[in-house]
């Protein structure tokens, strides 16, 4: 069957739903790759000066409450109804992005973080379910990957956007992303129609009894041993992963040399290079990091169309393995052109596993309770991200933070130097600690490269990741084998 037919069997909820993802996903990458960035970043130049390790805990912990709430918020919408829901939860996510920049204490900001991951916890369940519900057997393999591809687009334009106006003020980060989330309240309100109930009886039940029930409902799904095996695993594919945002922003920003990118793009195309690049002829994080995203709005169809004739579980390995290879590469270097390489290589993996395991478990949950089983795709995500706030936090900070090196090098060479503060920022004390050893501040940079070697991390995350894809291959072989083949 060709592309066209398979793409006039979709309903037009099918796309309403897709364009509020793109949305949602635009406002909230154009925020949360600049986040690490954010919390990290040096108090001189608007960052908050937190630690990697109060970094990785806000992150692990707040982005493993956004994923973990859909377990419940997925049962919430189907007594509630899809609409309300989404309004709440824009509500939420636009309220929480206006009030962040206005606060720069460490719990202030956990507190607001916290209150947009519920914003984001009630919105993703919803649109997950929405596209199983109005995809099938024919058409679910092509439909999660343009769901895919949506959610790539959003997190490829966001922070283009959000990385213009954070040369101005980072204030204007959040200002943006709260702009783009309010649009979809048009989507909401004069679009998209309410999906086929799957509230049954719960409309007659009090709310103690309802969470009863979730909970039992949950448990129940849970106790298949095959199925929570499986999410297991695929946890430990999410703590790879999201060292994509929790690690790999901050490693560039700290390491990378991406003046070879700049040069390259500048050759090529002058204007982008102006608009993407800064006045030092660099590339910011957030815009490498963001090359993921462009590789796959690229190719994600292409690889959804040659996925759809394998195997899902097979096809899921094939791509972690690859994705676990290429994020350790990542991290092995300091060249900005081999960064793009492997995030290209990165992203093949991405796009192989990532929408499979969607697929998968859309296909075989029960028909009536399609969006608390969505909600629990998003339970290995919630323990990942958890796993992936420690090793962006006490791992990298001993692996391979900036700060830490040159702090234990001044301690090292009995350097008194003042301890970082409002007064004195990360940028100050590595500054002052290059001018201690008569170094200009990229010399100072590869001497502490050399010496500490912090590209050392990429053996704990591709380690993480091989060893998921090497118990999925098990998993596959020896639990999964009297399953129906064909999902």
């Amino acid at each position: 069957m060709s592309m066209t037919r398979v793409f006039r069997k979709f309903p037009s909820n099918f796309w309403y739903a897709n364009a509020m993802e793109l949305f949602e996903r635009w406002a909230f990458y154009g925020f949360y790759i600049l986040f690490a960035l954010y919390l990290t970043g040096s108090t001189d130049q608007g960052g908050l000066g937190f630690s990697q390790t109060q970094k990785g805990l806000m992150m692990g912990i707040g982005t493993a409450i956004l994923y973990f709430l859909p377990l419940i918020t997925g049962a919430i919408a189907d007594r509630i109804g899809y609409r309300k829901t989404l309004f709440i939860a824009y509500s939420l996510y636009t309220l929480a992005f206006l009030m962040m920049p206005m606060f720069h204490t460490y719990p202030m900001v956990f507190v607001l973080y916290l209150f947009l991951a519920i914003g984001a916890a009630l919105f993703k369940p919803i649109i997950s379910a929405t596209v199983a519900k109005t995809t099938n057997d024919e058409t679910s393999s092509i439909g999660f990957g343009i769901f895919y591809m949506m959610v790539n687009i959003g997190a490829f334009v966001g922070p283009f956007v959000t990385s213009f106006f954070r040369k101005y003020s980072w204030e204007y980060v959040f200002y943006a992303s709260a702009a783009v989330i309010a649009f979809n309240f048009v989507l909401l309100i004069f679009l998209f129609k309410e999906p086929d109930s799957e509230k049954g009886d719960a409309q007659t039940l009090s709310i103690l009894d309802e969470l009863k029930r979730l909970f039992g409902n949950i448990l129940e799904a849970l106790s298949d041993r095959r199925f929570l095996v499986f999410l297991l695993i695929i946890a430990g594919f999410w703590t790879m992963y999201y060292q994509l945002f929790l690690s790999l922003p901050v490693f560039i920003d700290q390491w990378g040399n991406t003046h070879p990118v700049f040069n390259f793009l500048n050759s090529v195309w002058p204007w982008l290079a102006s608009k993407m690049g800064s006045a030092d002829g660099t590339i910011p994080a957030e815009l490498m990091i963001n090359a993921d995203a462009g590789f796959i709005i690229i190719f994600q169809i292409i690889v959804s169309s040659i996925a759809m004739r394998y195997k899902a579980l097979k096809v899921m390995t094939t791509g972690i393995l690859i994705a676990s290879v290429a994020m350790g590469l990542c991290f092995s270097t300091q060249n900005g052109m081999l960064m793009l390489l492997f995030l290209m290589l990165f992203s093949f993996g991405e796009m192989s596993s990532s929408p499979k395991i969607t697929e998968y478990i859309g296909r075989i949950a029960p028909p009536n309770k399609t969006a608390l089983y969505m909600g629990c795709s998003f339970l290995p995500i919630a323990i990942g991200s958890f796993f992936a706030g420690f090793v962006s936090g006490n791992v990298y900070q001993n692996l391979s933070d900036k700060i830490s090196f040159a702090q234990r090098e001044a301690v090292s060479r009995n350097f008194q130097l003042p301890v970082i503060s409002e007064h004195f920022s990360q940028n100050d004390y590595l500054y002052a600690a290059a001018s201690k050893m008569g170094m200009t501040n990229s010399e100072f940079t590869q001497f502490l490269w050399d010496k500490y070697h912090p590209s050392s991390i990429w053996m704990v995350i591709t380690g993480i990741g091989i060893g998921a894809a090497i118990l999925l291959f098990l998993y596959d072989r020896y639990i999964f084998k009297h399953v129906n083949a064909n999902v």
